[in-house]
Order: structure tokens, then C-alpha cells, then sequence
């Protein structure tokens, strides 16, 4: 058998609960690929090696002597540094959270471990989860592993990072802002931006408690379903989950023949770079091919949905950050306590009235598409820029250019919508370069079946960076 380390988590569970593979011969070769390349790409701050491999032991045995615990039965992962484990650090890649103990464990931490998986270590994020790009002053920036000199995107750097590069099949991720998406298209894999609502946030780190959301970074649409269907549905702890429903399976699985595709006239298609076009017009020929109705769709105007998403997240985050705003500033880095004070800024009327045209500018999102099953856009115009690009503390255009990378990001965070990035192609420099598939409210089992269809009929989700393929 080849490397245990290269299977997507779906081959992997499949394979454990079959007894094809060990649960420890998947744990020792992911810690391989972690001790070769760790070093290269800083995804973890920490590997629990002895631990996992104690926890894969006891899946084996379990497994043998009364069969799976479920879909999930001794799979190791990582996950965002932002997800608590009763008992362990969670840093949330800070300075004020160093060492700090988590009291209780988060309940999708929790509904992954009664699915069976078990705990590899935690993943690099930015500070506090509010940084775009990968860089963080206090661990230093995480690194893309088709081109270490890269970003990955973040928040979710680590989670990007690691799943490109096999060292854990699948890993959670937040995305306020983007935080999903950005190292998803960035690193070459597939995420998830969960509908507002459906997955509990209970004792994560939270950002924005009105935008922020739980989702999965893995291989493949599939995999992100197999950890949809495990963390998806209510959860007294978290009160907006109330009355969600759990995953459906069988809309997951729904073909795309028939079904409407719709591309933007304007916003997601300006200034996008050669490549990036490229892969767009492919993708689009694509679904044709499909069967999916292809159709024009005018959006309102986008800048004015970006905007009201960056007033909501630039209030909630300096509400939540506040006291330590008063007594510990001098241990934000620059650039996060600049961000946070920028919300203080705000009166409380304006983030009220746009709180208010929240659900306004949902209706006029609805009604702009029509039928419409799916946006299809581009993740971002460009693919990974250069950390030094990007640095915000090293001069030169880094604002701008991170301004420009993100821009695709926010309103589906305003609007609270599902979102699926799927790698797409790559530029003509080798780097990948991922598409969003956006679906109606509460469409995220519409936007994992338009997901499955396009990567039965396209290879960018199988690519392995060649510095990984080199090290398997």
C-alpha cells in the first residue's frame, strides 16, 4: 500500500473501519510527514505524537473487540488552534492566550471524537484568528507548501498548510472573513464556509459572534461532507443553532444535471489575472458539461455588503477583546491592536442600523439570483502572493495587496450563506488556484453536490505539492 499519509480522510476512515489499515500505521505515517516537514512549513504549534499514538492503540483494540465507534473510528487529525480540548493549551495564536488551559472541550471537537477521531495536535492561526494571509508575529508565518517563500492564507494558516501537505487528512478551520476560503484556494484544497447557524461555535475563540462560523479544510467535497455530517445540527450550548437541521445526506449526494449555475456580471469577475481567469472560464465549460444551465446573474452591489461585513466584525471583535484592550495592549502585535481599536471607533447607532439591513440585503441577494442553484466566482484575483509581499511590518504595498486578495471574501459572511472553495487549476507557476461555489441560504448540501460533481470530472483537488510528493 502506498503511503497511508496521502489518503483523503474518506478513504482513511473507510479503510481503518475495514481493517485495512491500522489506526496506528495512519498515525505513524502522518507524524512522519509532520517531523519532515514541520520545520518547513510551521502548521502546528503543537504535536501530541505519544498521545496519538496511545489513542490510535486503543481505537485498534476497540475496534477489533466491538467494532467502530463511528464513521471517524481512529482517524487522527489537527485542528485550528482556536478549538478547546478540556485539559489542553489553546494559544489562538496569541501572546495573552499563551499557555492558557481550556476548561471544556468544543462541541464539535466533542462530535468528532464520539465519531471516533482522535487528536494529532493543534494548527498555526493568526492572532486571535483576525489576519488574512498566514503571517503571525508571536509563531512566526506559516508557509505554503507549493512555494515555502508564500502565504497560505488565514486565519486558518495551519489548517490550509497541513492538509496540503498530508500531514492531517482533514482539519476545522473558522471563517469570519474568509478565514476558510483564502487558505483553501491558496494551498490547493477543498473548505467549507458553513451557513451562519448551523454548527455550533460553543467554546471556540470567538471573533464576531454574529458572523463567525465552523467548517472543514480537507481533500475533497466528500470529506468535507463526512465532517458536515458529523458536526452539523443544534446544540443547546450554542443558542443560534436552535432548530437547525442536522446534514442531509441524500441533498449532498443530488446530481447536478439541470440545476443552475449562476456568473456574476460584475464584482467577483473584475481584474482577475490571466490564470485566474483561465481556470474561471474552465470551470464554467465544466459545469456545462454537466448539464448545469449556465445564466447571468447582477448582484447588488457587493462594496456596500464588504463593507457592512467589515463594520459588524471591526465592533464585535474590539467588544469581545475589550478588557484586554484596557490592561494588556502592549501584548497584541501592532497590526491585531490597531484592528481592534479601529472598531471603537463605531457609534453604537451605525452598527445597529447595519445589523438592521442585515436581512434587506439577504432579500435583495435572493431575489438578484433568482433560480439560480449556485454563484459560481473566483476566490480570489490572484494566487498566493510572497509572505514579504504581505508583511505588514516590512513596508512597501502589503495593505494593498492584501486589500486586493481578500476582496471576494465578505459579503458571503454579511449575508451568512454557504460557500464551498474547490481547487480549480493552477497558474503557470505551479500554484493552485481554488473557485467558490455559493449556495442559497442554507444550501450547503447544494454547494457539496454541485462539489462532488465538478471534482468527479476534474484532477486540481489530486494534486500533492512536489516538495510533499519528494518526502512521502
Amino acid at each position: 500500500m502506498s503511503n497511508p499519509a496521502l489518503l483523503s480522510l474518506s478513504d482513511m476512515a473507510a479503510r481503518i473501519r475495514a481493517r485495512k489499515l491500522s489506526s496506528v500505521e495512519a498515525t505513524k505515517a502522518l507524524l512522519a510527514r509532520i517531523e519532515t516537514w514541520q520545520p518547513k512549513l510551521n502548521a502546528f504549534v503543537c504535536v501530541d505524537a505519544e498521545e496519538a499514538l496511545q489513542a490510535a492503540q486503543a481505537a485498534d483494540d476497540d475496534l477489533a473487540r466491538s467494532g467502530p465507534k463511528g464513521p471517524l473510528h481512529g482517524v487522527p487529525m489537527a485542528h485550528k488552534d482556536m478549538y478547546y480540548f478540556k485539559g489542553k493549551p489553546a494559544g489562538c495564536g496569541s501572546k495573552i492566550r499563551d499557555g492558557w488551559i481550556a476548561p471544556e472541550t468544543s462541541t464539535v471537537i466533542s462530535r468528532l471524537q464520539d465519531a471516533g477521531a482522535i487528536r494529532l495536535g493543534a494548527l498555526h492561526m493568526a492572532e486571535f484568528a483576525y489576519g488574512p494571509t498566514g503571517h503571525n508575529a508571536h509563531l512566526g508565518p506559516a508557509r505554503n507548501p507549493w512555494d515555502v517563500a508564500r502565504i497560505t492564507g488565514g486565519s486558518s494558516s495551519g489548517s490550509g498548510a497541513a492538509v496540503a501537505a498530508r500531514l492531517t487528512p482533514a482539519a476545522l478551520g473558522s471563517d469570519t472573513g474568509g478565514s476558510i476560503r483564502l487558505p483553501a484556494h491558496f494551498c490547493g484544497v477543498t473548505g467549507l464556509k458553513t451557513s451562519y447557524g448551523r454548527v455550533s461555535r460553543a467554546n471556540a475563540m470567538p471573533l464576531s459572534f454574529t458572523l463567525d462560523t465552523v467548517g472543514p479544510l480537507a481533500q475533497t467535497a466528500e470529506d468535507c461532507a463526512l465532517i458536515a455530517e458529523t458536526i452539523f445540527g443544534a446544540d443547546p450550548l450554542d443558542p443560534v443553532t436552535a432548530g437547525m437541521p442536522g446534514w442531509d445526506r441524500e441533498a449532498a449526494q443530488r446530481p447536478v444535471r439541470g440545476l443552475k449555475v449562476g456568473i456574476p456580471k460584475s464584482f467577483y469577475v473584475d481584474d482577475l489575472t490571466p490564470d485566474v481567469a483561465a481556470a474561471f472560464d474552465k470551470a464554467i465549460k465544466t459545469f456545462e458539461k454537466l448539464g448545469a444551465q449556465i445564466v447571468s446573474v447582477e448582484l447588488p452591489d457587493q462594496t456596500l455588503v464588504s463593507a457592512a461585513a467589515l463594520l459588524v466584525l471591526a465592533v464585535e471583535a474590539a467588544s469581545y477583546h475589550a478588557p484586554w484592550l484596557r490592561t494588556r495592549a502592549e501584548d497584541y502585535t501592532p497590526q491585531v491592536r490597531n484592528r481592534l481599536e479601529n472598531g471603537l471607533a463605531y457609534s453604537a447607532i451605525e452598527y445597529l442600523e447595519t445589523l438592521r439591513w442585515r436581512g434587506p440585503a439577504l432579500a435583495a441577494h435572493v431575489a438578484a439570483i433568482g433560480d439560480v442553484d449556485l454563484v459560481l466566482a473566483p476566490a480570489s484575483r490572484e494566487v498566493a502572493p510572497r509572505i514579504d509581499e504581505t508583511d505588514f511590518g516590512g513596508g512597501g504595498n502589503a495593505e494593498q495587496m492584501v486589500v486586493a486578495v481578500t476582496r471576494f471574501m465578505r459579503p458571503v459572511n454579511f449575508l451568512g450563506l454557504p460557500v464551498l472553495v474547490v481547487p480549480a487549476g493552477h497558474s503557470a507557476a505551479g500554484l493552485p488556484i481554488g473557485l467558490q461555489l455559493i449556495g442559497r441560504p442554507y444550501g450547503d448540501e447544494t454547494v457539496i453536490a454541485f462539489g462532488r460533481a465538478f471534482q468527479q470530472a476534474t484532477d486540481a483537488h489530486l494534486r500533492v505539492p512536489e516538495l510533499m510528493r519528494d518526502a512521502a
